[in-house]
């Protein structure tokens, strides 16, 4: 039933495609009838006649093998929508320029598909693994705030609490909500451009708000803080550079154990200048990066030596950092030595 439906739909498609060779046809041969009328040539409307019977008989021969010919093809190409992916070999030669032409173009959407499908699978599965990590991350702090309630569950029985414990959970329960803001602004991403909102900010401010963000993590840390005078104004989104500055103040915080942090202007090459300044550096005193990961970190899930040794590092802030700063128009670099500390610098266009 079905391909009979298909066949009634290919002949009708025939005629309309051939209609106006038909009438042309009749058409020629009304002229000629009209001429002989009209200058009385009514002895040759037999021998005109049998003309047009013969043109009819080998026209109509013409057709049904032109229709045949046209049906096949049809067929051929209604088994190839058939497939899941249409090849080469399941298309009728092309007849003409015309058809040539078109099966160029179609081939040029196939690879545009093939493309789309490839880079939409990579996509799924960084997704995929960031969640799976991202996952696996944010376990240590819920499971060190279920200990610190059970902890002070026990010390209200006994009477009483343990020093600390409060601010303990405001801690892990902080770092929870980093690891669900930084999933937010992964998953954002590839809708940034639409998301930016410029205006002209002063970083300073912006600097001063993550510092007073991450307090909660900084004063039990014992370390040392500098926020120097200087002065950067720039239009700029100021939402998306605050996760930036953020996320780099959270890593100096993360990888320093003695010492501190420096936030200060600078020139180009990172060396401390005040006033009106184009760039600026969150400077720390931690375990560093290694030389051979240095030109790496900015690699999405690339999590260097010392991220795997600390078992810290999930391989997506610092790649986010470089993502936003770029699409922005800004910069950020990223200077180390092993054992003495690390210099992110970041850079406004004046």
């Amino acid at each position: 039933m079905e391909r009979r439906k298909q066949s009634f739909q290919i002949g009708r498609s025939y005629l309309k495609e051939k209609y106006r060779t038909i009438l042309a046809y009749v058409f020629i041969v009304a002229v000629f009838f009209l001429v002989a009328f009209l200058y009385g040539y009514e002895q040759i409307y037999l021998d005109m006649l049998y003309a047009v019977f013969l043109t009819l008989f080998f026209g109509g021969i013409f057709l049904a093998v032109d229709f045949l010919r046209y049906y096949r093809r049809c067929r051929t190409l209604l088994l190839a929508l058939e497939q899941e992916e249409v090849r080469d070999e399941s298309l009728p030669e092309a007849a003409g320029l015309q058809e040539s032409l078109y099966q160029e173009l179609l081939e040029e959407m196939r690879q545009e598909k093939r493309k789309f499908l490839t880079q939409y699978d990579e996509k799924k599965k960084d997704m995929a693994d960031y969640y799976t990590m991202w996952t696996h991350q944010i376990k240590t702090p819920i499971a060190a705030l279920r200990l610190l309630l059970q902890d002070d569950d026990a010390d209200t029985g006994e009477g009483g609490q343990r020093s600390g414990g409060r601010q303990a959970q405001r801690e892990e329960l902080f770092k929870i909500e980093q690891y669900a803001q930084m999933a937010l602004y992964f998953a954002r991403l590839d809708s940034l451009s639409s998301d930016l909102l410029f205006r002209n900010c002063e970083v300073r401010e912006i600097v001063k708000q993550a510092v007073r963000k991450y307090a909660v993590l900084f004063l039990r840390s014992g370390l040392s803080f500098v926020l120097e005078e200087f002065e950067i104004r720039v239009v700029t989104d100021e939402k998306w550079l605050s996760f930036v500055v953020e996320q780099v103040f959270s890593n100096a915080l993360k990888y320093t154990r003695q010492g501190g942090i420096a936030i200060y202007g600078a020139d180009a090459e990172g060396n401390r200048q005040q006033g009106r300044v184009s760039y600026f550096v969150i400077e720390d005193t931690g375990i560093g990066i290694r030389e051979s990961d240095l030109p790496r970190i900015f690699e999405r899930g690339f999590t260097g030596y010392n991220g795997r040794m600390e078992r810290k590092s999930t391989g997506i802030g610092l790649y986010l950092c470089d993502q936003i700063m770029s699409r922005m128009s800004h910069t950020i670099r990223v200077s180390s030595v092993p054992g003495r500390g690390t210099k992110v610098i970041l850079g406004f266009a004046q």
